[in-house]
């Protein structure tokens, strides 16, 4: 299990205003639209991306990172595994600062290669449980 101090995870989530949801469904059952719902309702700009889609939560869908006409802080990837190395470089390319890899994906490699570069990291952790845990506050 990966151990990320409380400040880097919040730092993260203060800062970040875009967030690119890779692997976004439409179906709202599915944890990539709950978390990006839910994200949508606490002031971050979600941009879904997925190549089946034309819209998801009232958001323009893009086919990849690299169609997206303007910058994003964060890629938040819920596809699986085998796809996060090609999801790593895409990050970089379009200059990301951050790549976060959700609950059950972990890629040792491609968080050095982002690391390398300059971006930050996380992994196996979810935005939403995150976000709550550190920055929402209990009743």
């Amino acid at each position: 299990m990966l151990n990320y101090p409380d400040s880097f995870i919040k730092d993260i989530l203060t800062t970040t205003q875009i967030i690119a949801v890779v692997g976004i469904s439409a179906k709202d059952s599915k944890p990539s639209h709950s978390v990006a719902q839910y994200l949508l309702t606490h002031g971050y700009t979600i941009v879904p991306v997925n190549p089946v889609l034309e819209s998801v939560l009232g958001q323009k869908c893009y086919p990849s990172l690299r169609d997206i006409p303007f910058k994003v802080d964060m890629v938040d990837c819920f596809r699986a595994i085998e796809y996060i190395p090609a999801l790593v470089d895409e990050a970089i390319e379009i200059g990301a600062q951050t790549v976060w890899m959700q609950l059950g994906l972990e890629d040792p490699e491609s968080c050095k290669r982002a690391e390398s570069k300059g971006l930050r990291v996380i992994q196996n952790l979810c935005t939403k449980i995150e976000h709550q845990r550190l920055l929402t506050k209990s009743l």
